[in-house]
C-alpha cells in the first residue's frame, strides 16, 4: 500500500529535518553516508509520493541553479509520526554481511580465493573513512544537529575501525605462509 510508512519514510523525514530538503539532496545525504542507511536511489526519489499520500511532508518548487527544484518540509503530524518513531526503542541492524559470508562457505574455494575477494572491502573502508571524515568536518554546517552528527560519525568511524580489525585477523589467519589449516 503506497500510503503506509515503512522504515525508509523515517529515515526521509529526519533527513529533511526543519531546514527541509530536495530529493536530490537526499540522495546525496544517503551517498554521502551522511545517515548511514542503503538504499537504492530509486527508491529515494520514491518514498516523497508515500510521505506527501501521508500528510507528513508538503511539497514546493523553488528556483535551483540551473532548474526548478522540488523542496520538501514536514507537516505537524509528519512531525509528530518521526517524533513517535523516534522515541520507539531500536534494536541491532539487520545484517547482510558478504564479506563475512564468504568466510562462511570458505570451504568450497582455497584461501587465496578468499582473501582476493576481500581486497575491495579493504579498498571501499578507506573510502567510507574519508566520507566519514568529511561528514565530521562538515557537521558543524548544521548546529542543531552537530553534536548528534558527530556522534553518529563516531559509530562509522568505529564500525569501519572494527572491520580493518577484522580482515587484519583474518589476512593474518589465511596468509598464504600460514601452515594449511585442515578442511
Amino acid at each position: 500500500m503506497p500510503g503506509t510508512p515503512i522504515p525508509l519514510s523515517y529515515v526521509i523525514l529526519a533527513a529533511i529535518g526543519e531546514r527541509g530538503a530536495s530529493t536530490p539532496e537526499l540522495v546525496d545525504m544517503a551517498s554521502r553516508g551522511t545517515m548511514f542507511w542503503s538504499s537504492a536511489p530509486s527508491q529515494i526519489y520514491a518514498e516523497p509520493r508515500r510521505l506527501l499520500a501521508l500528510g507528513w511532508i508538503t511539497s514546493k518548487k523553488q528556483a535551483g541553479k540551473t532548474r526548478n527544484r522540488t523542496v520538501y518540509r514536514l507537516t505537524a503530524e509528519g512531525r509528530a509520526a518521526l517524533r513517535d518513531w523516534l522515541r520507539t526503542p531500536a534494536g541491532f541492524p539487520k545484517l547482510q554481511h558478504e564479506a563475512s559470508f564468504r568466510l562462511f562457505a570458505g570451504d568450497l574455494i582455497d584461501d587465496e580465493e578468499i582473501l582476493a575477494s576481500l581486497q575491495q572491502l579493504r579498498a571501499d573502508i578507506e573510502e567510507m573513512s574519508k566520507l566519514v571524515a568529511t561528514n565530521s568536518a562538515r557537521a558543524p554546517n548544521l548546529p542543531h544537529r552537530t553534536r548528534y552528527l558527530l556522534l553518529q560519525q563516531d559509530l562509522g568511524r568505529r564500525l569501519l575501525q572494527a572491520h580493518t580489525d577484522w580482515l587484519d585477523t583474518v589476512e593474518h589467519e589465511l596468509a598464504p605462509n600460514r601452515t594449511e589449516r585442515t578442511r
